[in-house]
């Protein structure tokens, strides 16, 4: 298995017994532990979905990286990263998509060097 990338101390935290309906937006690292349903959206922020974690969303960020479970499209401007026991479940976009043997991905995955457009993540 390779090793995850360093990423910043997490900045917002949403815990294992929590569950949120609507549309994140967020600056700097968020982790998700527990149901979120909606969109998760940041220019530069990166997302940790935890191994507990159900998250039925749209997600449009930096920085994706992924242990629990995902319904909805990823959108990320840098990379995403997916790591046992994960299951995903929709289309993927990054610039590098990095899928760790173990994962369950169900979708389809697109690598192109691309800006998200802010219409897109609104």
């Amino acid at each position: 298995m390779k090793k995850e990338k360093k990423i910043d101390a997490v900045s917002t935290f949403l815990g294992h017994d929590a569950i949120f309906d609507g549309i994140i937006n967020f600056k700097g690292t968020i982790r998700l532990d527990g149901k979120v349903k909606g969109k998760v959206v940041s220019d530069d922020g990166t997302v940790i979905i935890g191994d507990k974690a159900t998250v039925e969303a749209e997600i449009a960020v930096e920085t994706v990286i992924i242990k629990g479970s995902v319904n909805g499209n990823i959108q990320a401007r840098d990379r995403i990263e997916a790591y046992p026991p994960a299951r995903i479940s929709g289309e993927l976009q990054a610039p590098t998509i990095s899928i760790d043997s173990g994962v369950v991905f169900n979708g389809t995955c697109s690598m192109e060097n691309r800006e998200l457009k802010k219409s897109k993540t609104s």
